[in-house]
């Protein structure tokens, strides 16, 4: 029973706090990336994945990570986006891995596109005493690309070893 609600809450609700987080304050706090790394050596194991797959998850995890810090040091994505993607990865495994990049790319596309409409049109005065909205809607800021890394990452959750312990 604990271990069920081990799978239900610590990666989803690591997903969602790091989206709600960039969202409002456009950073992905590190607790969170640590949450998501805790979990998965506290959980990984629990769901019966050997030392074997362990160091598959581990190892692509830190291939997701020199290359969105590479990515980080070019300006192109921030440094709570890159470290979120590979935390995300490190869950995801080989199996999601995949889908996962797509879904980050298509919906970070659709949401940067959005941003870029809306910034184009003048923010309504009520609007201009909420400081996240305004922040949101500098053309000066970047994308709180931690909603797409999170959105994604929990589509492709469900098909994850986690979830299908759920069903065994």
């Amino acid at each position: 029973m604990i271990r069920d609600i081990l799978l239900l809450t610590i990666f989803p609700g690591a997903m969602a706090f790091a989206a709600a987080t960039d969202l409002f304050t456009m950073t992905v706090p590190n607790r969170i990336v640590l949450v998501l790394i805790a979990g998965f050596f506290i959980i990984a194991p629990m769901v019966g994945l050997g030392w074997a797959d362990i160091g598959v998850h581990v190892a692509l995890a830190s291939v997701a990570l020199l290359v969105t810090f590479g990515l980080f040091s070019k300006g192109w994505i921030g440094g709570g986006d890159a470290k979120l993607f590979a935390a995300t990865c490190l869950w995801l495994g080989p199996g999601g891995v995949v889908a996962y990049s797509i879904y980050a790319a298509l919906l970070g596309g659709a949401l940067t596109l959005v941003l870029l409409f809306v910034r184009n049109m003048p923010l309504p005065a009520t609007l201009l005493f909420q400081g996240w909205i305004v922040r949101l809607h500098s053309p000066k800021e970047g994308v709180p690309y931690g909603i797409a890394l999170a959105a994604a990452g929990l589509m492709v959750y469900p098909e994850t070893p986690f979830m299908a312990a759920l069903a065994g």
